[in-house]
């Protein structure tokens, strides 16, 4: 008998997904094991595997339709089975309950996929006289490379569309999936020309014309370009970006936030890190600034529980917990429809930092390409946000429900330092620290700090 797959509930709170891209169509073999597609959630895109063999009859679910948990969404015929007849008894079926696209919510919102518009970047003719400048449409500078992203490339090459029509909307004018998905065709040749209007030429005195005083005009140069042109446009929420707003409101309006800030010295542990790093590289392991932090984190844990706690669910307890479960927020990128997630390394106080290193790294890539699984992101008992690497060097963060706490980390920044009463040259890095008050006290926030800096600014105990 026909063996339907319907939209899995891929997350905890995930209520409905949409179909990000198909990796079979109708009549091809299927196995267990193998990726149908991918779907993207509440929190991220993720993979859709088989666990059956057969035929695929039939795709209920277009690519970029968004639908409720547990409806079907594509159907299997076994072996011997008419696929047509399978293929024309859902789709009956499915015209009934028709999807909603990516970006509504139920029947209450109707807000179609946006549409890019045709922007491209100008290209400066020369001054025909002294008053304007034409510049031409174009889809690609020079002629050069067209950078896309590789899930870009793959859909664009299967529907036959010619990406230096395309107009991405990435950084640096990079082609995303969206790009193509919604048809951001470039202008042509035929299409209506950029005008910028330059100041007219000013009228010369008298006295300077019969002097002889008169020099040729010469027209201002317009600004050079410094990427593709802005556009104007409304986007709607993927399934991610509506539910990272729905917890950050819901977290500052239901948790008392406030902040305490450290600043640490850096330079043992950026000295000790240069050593293990160097002996380390023939074995490809290369310990970074965050491995460092997690653990001083994890291990600060024991000497303050309640760091490590939640506020009830009856608003009438706290509840503290017996693992140390460090969350690292991670930054996704744009032609996975960006975001953040916070991928969860259990028991990091039982790590070491080699470990810590090794795990990170494998949840980051997995995150930015495949998608965490539920129990990768479930389960964090604090988390930790490191802009670091970006150069920042101070900032504060939301609390990451059911988390009572977070830690914004800055770069560690060269700077004139007091040290041993002299003025030096040091490393410094600030750690601040957003508590829920209901359950973390000011003094004990600043006590939990001082144990994870006198960690890091003593960083050989890390090793033991």
């Amino acid at each position: 008998m026909p063996i339907p797959i319907t939209m899995p509930r891929l997350s905890d709170t995930m209520e409905r997904g949409t179909v990000v891209h198909w990796n079979v169509k109708e009549g091809d073999a299927v196995k267990p094991g193998m990726v149908l597609g991918d779907i993207e959630t509440d929190k991220a895109t993720m993979e859709l595997q088989a666990f059956d063999t057969g035929t695929v009859a039939a795709i209920l679910l277009s690519e970029g339709a968004t639908i409720e948990v547990g409806r079907n969404i594509l159907v299997l015929a076994e072996e011997g089975e008419d696929a047509a007849q399978i293929r024309a008894q859902f789709a009956s079926a499915a015209a009934s309950a028709p999807a909603v696209r990516s970006g509504q919510v139920g029947d209450s919102i109707n807000a179609a996929a946006p549409t890019a518009t045709a922007l491209v970047e100008p290209q400066t003719q020369p001054v025909t006289n002294g008053h304007s400048v034409v510049a031409q449409s174009g889809a690609a500078t020079g002629g050069g490379r067209i950078f896309a992203s590789p899930l870009a490339k793959k859909i664009a090459g299967e529907k036959g569309i010619d990406l230096s029509r395309v107009h991405g909307t990435g950084p640096g004018g990079r082609i995303t999936r969206r790009d193509v998905e919604s048809g951001g065709i470039a202008a042509g040749a035929g299409a209506p020309s950029l005008e910028v209007r330059l100041p007219a030429k000013a009228s010369r005195p008298t006295a300077d014309l019969a002097a002889g005083n008169v020099s040729t005009p010469v027209a201002p140069a317009p600004l050079p370009s410094f990427g593709p042109g802005l556009k104007r446009e409304t986007q709607a929420l993927s399934n991610m970006r509506r539910t990272i707003a729905a917890r950050l409101v819901q977290s500052k309006a239901t948790i008392p936030h406030y902040q305490v800030t450290v600043a640490v010295n850096m330079d043992p542990l950026l000295s000790l890190r240069q050593q293990l790093n160097e002996q380390l590289a023939s074995q490809g392991v290369k310990l970074s600034v965050n491995d460092f932090l997690v653990r001083a984190c994890a291990l600060a844990m024991h000497q303050h529980p309640y760091v490590n706690a939640s506020w009830g669910a009856d608003n009438a307890s706290i509840s503290l917990h017996d693992r140390v479960n460090i969350g690292v927020a991670i930054s996704l990128p744009s032609e996975r429809g960006g975001g953040l997630v916070v991928a969860s390394l259990r028991d990091a106080d039982r790590m070491g930092l080699r470990q810590i290193s090794s795990e990170t790294k494998t949840l980051a890539e997995k995150a930015r390409t495949r998608g965490l699984t539920i129990d990768e992101m479930d389960g964090s008992t604090f988390t930790i946000s490191n802009l670091g690497m970006f150069g920042v060097e101070h900032f504060t963060a939301i609390i990451n429900p059911p988390n009572s706490a977070i830690l914004a980390v800055g770069a560690a920044v060269e700077k004139p330092v007091a040290r041993g009463g002299q003025i030096v040259v040091g490393h410094e890095m600030q750690m601040t620290m957003s508590s829920d008050h209901r359950v973390i006290d000011g003094a004990m926030a600043a006590a939990y700090l001082k144990t994870v800096k006198e960690l890091l600014e003593a960083p050989a105990t890390l090793l033991v």
